[in-house]
């Protein structure tokens, strides 16, 4: 049993059984604009949020990457890393509050430009969970970021949703896929995620949380309203949602139910911005009945 706690309402806390907070959160390269000033904003507005879970891109993944996350989270979290980073270090980091089980790693160089980017990667980590939640596997998928690659994150969403099956091997848990995706919910790849378009003969369905609950809402998690985007090297495009909490579904619909969905980081504290994206949080519990059941 845990305290759930949603940061951006004005309701009193809950006590609520099988329920898990995810979030993701592109925090910025330590090597750009200010770490020093950031971070601890970073810090104070990951903890505000509250998650049990947490996949974290562009994060100092370095000789002390396990001190750098006690400093951003707490101490006493678990943590599966990406393998790979970029030649200064910068890497990507999936924390649970829980233990995790075993971990799984499958490089998205699916091409030989997206093999130059040997961040980009799927994790698959399961995490133990206390019941009624119990065990489930959280996926950090993390594709190549150019506009003009649409071609290769089509391949590397294709990719990682095999491998999750592999990694399952036809066991019925529930999964959550988190990360930076770099892409816009009407882009290829994200329709192929979401169950709206197949791709190379094959079709999954994973639920959007932001779209089940505010569907009218764009949701821009990587907008020019941001000052670090406007003086960035991205500046030129407009507003856009790339990054995503999504449940696997199997045919009746998704295995959990969302309850709540917020941005994380959207406002700056003393004048400093945190992360040029901003984050997602959402709160996920197991539904009052299997889907596919009648009530």
């Amino acid at each position: 049993m845990s305290i759930v706690i949603n940061p951006n309402t004005n309701t009193s806390p809950e006590v609520s059984l099988g329920s898990v907070r995810v979030a993701t959160f592109n925090i910025l390269s330590p090597l750009l604009a200010d770490w020093p000033h950031r971070k601890k904003v970073v810090a104070e507005q990951l903890r505000a949020t509250d998650p049990d879970i947490i996949a974290l891109q562009e994060v100092d993944a370095g000789e002390d990457r396990e001190q750098g996350i006690a400093d951003l989270l707490g101490p006493g979290w678990h943590v599966a890393w990406h393998s790979r980073t970029t030649p200064d270090g910068v890497g990507l980091a999936l924390a649970s509050r829980w233990p995790l089980g075993k971990v799984h790693e499958h490089s998205l160089g699916v091409t030989d430009r997206a093999a130059v980017f040997p961040w980009s990667a799927v994790v698959v980590a399961e995490v133990r969970a206390p019941q009624p939640l119990g065990a489930l596997h959280v996926v950090h998928h993390k594709p190549v970021f150019q506009f003009d690659y649409e071609h290769e994150r089509e391949l590397q969403a294709v990719e990682s949703a095999r491998f999750i099956e592999e990694v399952l091997d036809d066991r019925d848990e529930h999964v959550v896929v988190v990360g930076d995706f770099d892409a816009t919910p009407d882009s290829s790849s994200i329709r192929f995620w979401t169950g709206r378009q197949s791709l190379v003969g094959v079709s999954v369905s994973y639920h959007d949380a932001w779209a089940m609950l505010r569907p009218a809402d764009p949701g821009h998690t990587f907008t020019p309203e941001n000052p670090l985007v406007a003086s960035g090297d991205m500046f030129s495009a407009a507003g856009r949602r790339i990054d995503y909490v999504m449940v696997r579904g199997r045919s009746f619909g998704p295995t959990l139910e969302v309850r709540s969905v917020d941005l994380i980081g959207v406002q700056p504290q003393g004048g400093v911005q945190a992360s040029d994206h901003y984050g997602v949080v959402a709160e996920l519990t197991v539904p009052a009945r299997t889907p596919g059941v009648w009530g």
